[in-house]
């Protein structure tokens, strides 16, 4: 039987520079997101819309939470597997695509992470857990468009 989950935020548009939506021009496309007992996060539309690129945008954000949900289940799977990780960093990158009639949508995702593992650790079985994180991930198993990994592995006997 399954089980549902609520997931809550609260989006605040905080770009109303004294006339709101009067005009195009007229006010920005910044807003504050905040989920209960967690720090707000300043954000704005992706800078080829007129956002600030000084701060997150959505598609900064799915590609974040494609790639952290993906870093979580390895962390998972690969410590049920016997593997030990010693660090993962990842530097994912959402191909978007942008229409003729300003509608866009992404196309895929090309997951990067470079993962340390303990010497002697098997990388076989490594790249086989990534096979199957798309099973257990929220995110990924939401998504409408291909993840791809591309994992690197080095040695490593302590945190990096």
């Amino acid at each position: 039987m399954s089980k549902l989950h609520d997931f809550n935020a609260t989006l605040r548009w905080t770009g109303n520079k004294g006339t709101g939506t009067s005009s195009y021009r007229a006010y920005t496309r910044e807003w504050t997101l905040e989920s209960d007992g967690k720090p707000a996060i300043a954000c704005s539309n992706d800078p080829m819309l007129g956002g600030d690129p000084s701060l997150y945008n959505p598609e900064d954000m799915l590609i974040a939470a494609l790639s952290s949900c993906h870093m979580l289940w390895f962390l998972h799977l690969a410590s049920d597997a016997g593997l030990t990780v010693h660090s993962y960093e990842d530097n994912p990158i959402g191909t978007g695509e942008s229409l003729p009639d300003g509608t866009g949508r992404f196309v895929r995702a090309l997951l990067r992470p470079k993962i340390g593992l303990l010497p002697g650790n098997d990388t076989a079985l490594a790249d086989a857990v990534h096979g199957r994180i798309h099973n257990h991930c929220f995110i990924a198993r939401s998504v409408n468009f291909p993840v791809e990994i591309d994992a690197q592995y080095f040695e490593t006997t302590q945190a990096d």
